[in-house]
C-alpha cells in the first residue's frame, strides 16, 4: 500500500531553509515509497480566523469553516493525508504568518471535533527553521506542539534547524520522514 504524506511549508523564500527542509521530508517520503503532496500556503489566499458569530461559527458544530477561500481544499488535502508535516521559519519565536492562519483555521474545525478529528492519530512532523540568528526554534516547537495536541495528532518528531545547523538537520528530516513512512506501515501491519 502506497501512503500519503501531506509536507507543509510556510516561507515566501522559494530557496531558501524552510523549503530546503520541505524538500528533505518529502525526498525521504517519497524513498520510503509514499506520495508526498507539497503544499507551499504562500500562493493561496487563507484569511485569517473571523472567531464568527460569538467566537465560534460552522467551526464548532460543522466543523467546517464558513469563510470561504482556499482554505477548503487545502485544509481536505490534510486531511487526506496518513501522515503529514509543518515546515515554517521562525518569526519572532513563533510560526509564520501563513502558517498560523491556516493552522488557526484548522484547529477550530478540528480540534472541536473531540476524537473524531480527521486529525487525530495522524502521525506527524513539525520542524521550525531560523535564519538569520538562529533563534525562536524553541518557542516555535512549543506552539507547533500544542497545536498537534489540540487536533489529536500523533506527534512523530519535532525539529529545530538553523543556518549552522543545515547540513546535518537535513539528513535528519529525510530520516525521520522515511522513519514516519514505516511506522505509518507497521500500524497498518498490527
Amino acid at each position: 500500500m502506497t501512503y500519503r504524506i501531506a509536507v507543509i511549508t510556510s516561507s515566501p523564500n522559494k530557496d531558501g531553509l524552510t523549503a530546503a527542509c520541505g524538500k528533505a521530508i518529502e525526498k525521504g517520503a517519497l524513498e520510503a515509497g509514499a506520495t508526498v503532496d507539497l503544499i507551499d500556503l504562500n500562493p493561496y489566499n487563507i484569511g485569517r480566523c473571523k472567531a464568527c458569530g460569538t467566537g465560534y461559527g460552522a467551526c464548532r458544530t460543522e466543523h467546517r469553516c464558513q469563510v470561504i477561500d482556499d482554505f477548503q481544499n487545502l485544509h481536505e488535502r490534510l486531511v487526506a493525508a496518513d501522515a503529514y508535516a509543518v515546515v515554517t521559519p521562525v518569526y519572532w519565536g513563533d510560526l509564520s504568518e501563513s502558517a498560523k492562519a491556516f493552522l488557526d483555521r484548522v484547529r477550530r474545525c478540528e480540534a472541536t471535533s473531540g476524537e473524531a478529528s480527521k486529525l487525530s492519530g495522524k502521525p506527524c512532523i513539525g520542524v521550525a527553521a531560523a535564519g538569520g540568528r538562529g533563534g525562536g526554534t524553541i518557542t516555535c516547537l512549543l506552539n507547533m506542539q500544542q497545536w498537534f495536541n489540540h487536533v489529536r495528532s500523533e506527534i512523530f518528531d519535532l525539529i529545530t534547524v538553523t543556518r549552522k545547523s543545515r547540513a546535518y538537520k537535513l539528513l535528519a528530516m529525510e530520516a525521520a520522514a522515511k522513519a514516519m513512512v514505516e511506522y505509518i506501515r507497521e500500524k497498518a501491519e498490527q
